[in-house]
């Protein structure tokens, strides 16, 4: 459906699609009703000290590589994939009552599929990003942050280069794919029924792509708790 209307609707070489995960989660299956989950011992203690239903606990647990904070009605989680939000990233909102949506397994490969797709239907390089909504440690709000790249670097490195000042670059890479994301956010409102956001002009840099460059290492993050074993030490 997104290459039969993309050509239709102006994209072109060189544009990047920017989408939301939720109805790619949907076409790959990714729906589970509550009803169907089986909580063991692990989810009902979670459940317990969180408030949280029982069923639901049982697939942030299966969808986790481990839990980074939990309180009453709050669950943030670390998923397979390594990123870390609420509920590891499950979602109750526009989908059937009584079931909810689950990131996609590899939103890479996701966004390499659709982007495969779209650059035969328009004759050219595009790039494609996958998003989620995350919330953020140490700010309030919810913002569209990429959790699927294919197509162009998602990172930019611009140490080495100088500032207007001509002062040298030390520390700098731009975020491009979660800036793309954060931006389509305006236009993709929940309730809004656009699933997808075409963006033009905007210079990337071909590439495979890849999320996994977006992901701060373990090792320089300082605000990791000591304790935890992927910690540094």
């Amino acid at each position: 459906m997104l290459a039969g209307l993309a050509g239709a609707q102006g994209m072109g070489p060189g544009d990047v699609l920017v989408m939301a995960h939720k109805p790619v989660s949907k076409a790959e299956g990714r729906v589970v009703a509550l009803a169907d989950v089986r909580p063991g011992p692990a989810a009902r203690e979670l459940a317990e000290r969180t408030g949280e239903d029982p069923a639901l606990c049982e697939l942030i647990l299966a969808e986790s590589r481990r839990i980074v904070r939990q309180r009453r009605g709050t669950v943030i989680a670390e998923t397979h994939h390594g990123f870390v939000c609420a509920n590891a990233g499950i979602d109750a909102s526009n989908v059937d009552p009584g079931a909810v949506v689950l990131l996609p397994v590899d939103p890479d490969a996701s966004a390499r599929r659709i982007q495969a797709r779209l650059a035969a239907a328009l004759g050219g390089r595009v790039g494609v990003v996958v998003t989620d909504t995350h919330g953020r440690a140490f700010r309030r709000g919810l913002v569209n942050v990429a959790i699927g790249v294919a197509g162009f670097a998602g990172l930019v490195d611009l140490r080495g280069g100088r500032d207007r000042g001509g002062r040298l670059l030390v520390a700098t890479d731009e975020a491009l794919a979660d800036e793309l994301a954060a931006a389509s956010g305006v236009l993709m409102p929940k309730a809004g029924g656009t699933p997808a956001v075409a963006v033009s002009g905007v210079a990337t840099l071909p590439s495979p792509g890849g999320v996994g460059v977006l992901l701060r290492d373990p090792a320089h993050d300082l605000f990791r708790d000591p304790g935890d074993p992927a910690s540094p030490r």
